[in-house]
Order: structure tokens, then C-alpha cells, then sequence
């Protein structure tokens, strides 16, 4: 069993409760209140904007070259490739690229990208890639899942969401950083090892809670 299989495996039962959250199955039959997906776009514009800076990082940290310029396109694709989704729903709300990516973040978000930014500042480039897999293989299972029966038809609301991340390109993602993951955990110690599966198990588990913020429009209490 590879390491990221083991990852996997270790986290297993957070991803199964993935594909049951309501958020997730109303986005992908198309019954999700319009105003519950617009608080999660506008939520994760602000995701991306830090989960650039983890690639950037990794970037840095990375041990071979080819690997720095490959985290530094995840990067510049981060910003470009899924944020051009979220700017074609911002059109639709009559909402700039400024206004969409200056709404407050939620209290799970901001912890979410801390957890992140903390491992990117700390962690070596196996660490870092281990703390942002999970937001590329759960939206790959996620899109999978809900596709499972084919494409959704045009009339469907969230059909570009679901095409997007049911699609081979954004598989490919996850597919070279699990091989980068598999690779380097072969030379870390087991006291790395041991962080890497604690990041990767608090990973999975905000990536549930996310859709929970959405879908709950969460707010800060006080």
C-alpha cells in the first residue's frame, strides 16, 4: 500500500461523510438554494487565494526542479483556471473580482487556511503537499460521485461546477501530487510521517466542514 493510499484509508469514514453532506448532494441534483452556493463561492475565492500561497511555498521547498515549476503552475492555476468559475457566477450576481474576494472570511475558512499556511511555513515540501491533497482528491471524488450517471444536463444550475471537477484535467492534480507524496514519504522519518497523517486527517475533516459552513451560512458568533 502506497503511503497516500494509507492516508487514505487512515481517513476514510470523513470521506464517506463527504458524499452524504446535504450541500453535496443538493449541488449535485441541482435543489441547493442559489444563496447557499453563492456564500460558498464567495467563501471559497477567498480559499484559493491562500491555497495559492501553499503552492508557492511548496514551490520553495521543493527538493528537484521539476517539481518547484510544477507546484509554481498549480499555483498560477489556482488563481487562473478556478477562479475564472467563480468570476463567471460573480457576473452573474453582479459582483467584481474585488468585491467577490473581499467578503470576510467565515470562521471555518480562516481555520481551514491557517491549519495550511502553518504547515507551509513549518513543513517540508511532502508536509505541504500532504496538507492541500485533500482539497484536490475530495472535490475529485466529490465531482466523480455526483456524475456517477453522466453529465448533468444544461438546465442544471451548477453544471460548470460539476463539470469542472469531474473532469481528467483537474484528476490529474491530485494524481501527480499523491505520486510526489508517495515518493518523498519513502525518505521521511516516522515522526514526519506521523505529522503528515495528522495534517492530512485535520485536512479531510475541514474540507467536511466546509461544506457544513455553506450550508449552514455560517457567521462568526460574536
Amino acid at each position: 500500500m502506497s503511503f497516500s493510499e494509507h492516508l487514505r484509508k487512515i481517513s476514510q469514514p470523513i470521506w464517506d461523510a463527504q458524499l452524504t453532506h446535504p450541500f453535496v448532494l443538493q449541488l449535485g441534483d441541482g435543489t441547493l438554494p442559489e444563496r447557499k452556493f453563492k456564500y460558498y463561492i464567495l467563501q471559497d475565492a477567498r480559499f484559493l487565494g491562500d491555497l495559492a500561497r501553499v503552492f508557492a511555498a511548496a514551490a520553495q521547498k521543493a527538493p528537484d526542479s521539476e517539481s518547484a515549476l510544477r507546484f509554481n503552475k498549480l499555483a498560477e492555476e489556482t488563481i487562473i483556471v478556478e477562479r475564472s468559475l467563480h468570476e463567471s457566477y460573480g457576473k452573474q450576481w453582479k459582483m467584481s473580482a474585488k468585491q467577490m474576494t473581499s467578503v470576510p472570511m467565515a470562521p471555518t475558512n480562516f481555520a481551514y487556511t491557517r491549519h495550511m499556511l502553518a504547515v507551509a511555513a513549518t513543513g517540508s515540501a511532502c508536509e505541504i503537499t500532504v496538507v492541500a491533497l485533500p482539497c484536490a482528491w475530495i472535490y475529485c471524488v466529490v465531482g466523480k460521485y455526483l456524475l456517477r450517471k453522466g453529465p448533468p444536463p444544461k438546465s442544471h444550475p451548477y453544471r460548470d461546477w460539476l463539470m469542472l471537477y469531474a473532469s481528467p484535467e483537474f484528476a490529474e492534480v491530485q494524481k501527480w501530487m499523491r505520486k510526489k507524496v508517495d515518493q518523498w514519504a519513502k525518505e521521511a522519518s516516522r515522526t514526519e510521517r506521523a505529522r503528515m497523517e495528522e495534517a492530512f486527517i485535520i485536512s479531510s475533516r475541514y474540507e467536511w466542514m466546509f461544506w457544513d459552513m455553506a450550508f449552514s451560512e455560517e457567521e462568526w458568533p460574536v
